[in-house]
């Protein structure tokens, strides 16, 4: 019999703070990602399931790597951030060093080995004004004329920041679904519910751009973050709290920081 490594197509599956990926290296070979396969792979039944698929191939400019993301309904994404700190760990493992950098179609990023397991990637600067985000039109990315006012920041990805009283009276599903599609977001838009519970502290939920109710989502703790300090609810330094764990977001001169744990769950082979 064959062995189904020959034709199959190997995998890694990984998750920060239980924000899932199928991680598929293709360094050094022809690619054989698409839109059909992050599709069927992405299926929770009859594929493997993640919330998105990272592809890692070779840089043109000189970076450890470059990442592509499909979202789990075939769709790009410019940015992931948890998943870029789980490919950042996987990577300093193999090169067995404590930094790289990463391009993405977000740029290039910088990841650290930060100690005690954790790994931190710096996400580059956030994106305030309404065309780069992007907005359908002209207007303050601070407050947006929808009702709560949520904020609008780009990370590479846009995203819709609602700052709420009491995060578990929302119904995160129903409510990230209306404001992903919102007609502000010609793009589409990640969405949050963050509630402040303490100084530099908030517990936040998130519903995800093409991939749906999520357990934590590293580019919206940045943009959170980021969103809350120009409120001036939170200092630069922040800890936010997602269904899925903690992570740490510092917005300082350079990017926004992101720090938190990763898991390199199991590694597999695709035979569909």
């Amino acid at each position: 019999m064959q062995n189904t490594r020959d034709n199959g197509l190997p995998f890694m599956k990984m998750h920060g703070l239980g924000n899932d990926f199928v991680v598929i290296d293709e360094r050094g070979k022809p690619s054989r990602v698409d839109s059909e396969l992050a599709i069927a792979m992405a299926d929770r039944h009859r594929g493997v399931g993640f919330d998105q698929l990272a592809v890692i191939s070779d840089s043109d400019s000189g970076a450890d790597a470059h990442l592509t993301f499909w979202n789990a309904d075939g769709s790009h994404s410019a940015a992931c951030g948890n998943a870029t700190r789980c490919i950042a760990r996987f990577l300093m493992a193999e090169k067995q060093c404590t930094s790289l950098s990463l391009t993405t179609a977000r740029g290039t990023l910088l990841a650290q080995d930060a100690g005690d397991g954790l790994t931190s990637v710096n996400m580059g600067q956030p994106q305030l004004h309404w065309q780069e985000i992007p907005l359908a039109e002209e207007m303050d990315t601070l407050e947006l004329p929808i009702e709560g006012a949520p904020t609008a920041t780009g990370m590479g990805n846009p995203h819709c920041t609602f700052f709420v009283e009491d995060v578990a009276a929302i119904d995160v599903a129903t409510e990230g679904a209306r404001y992903e599609r919102h007609p502000l977001y010609p793009q589409r838009t990640n969405v949050q519910f963050a509630q402040l519970i303490g100084p530099d502290h908030i517990r936040m939920r998130v519903w995800e751009r093409g991939a749906g109710l999520t357990l934590a989502s590293g580019s919206s703790s940045c943009a959170t973050a980021v969103a809350a300090a120009r409120r001036g609810l939170t200092g630069r330094k922040v800890t936010i709290e997602l269904d899925g764990g903690t992570i740490h977001i510092d917005w300082r001169e350079d990017g926004v920081w992101m720090t938190g744990p990763t898991a390199h769950v199991f590694d597999g082979v695709w035979n569909g």
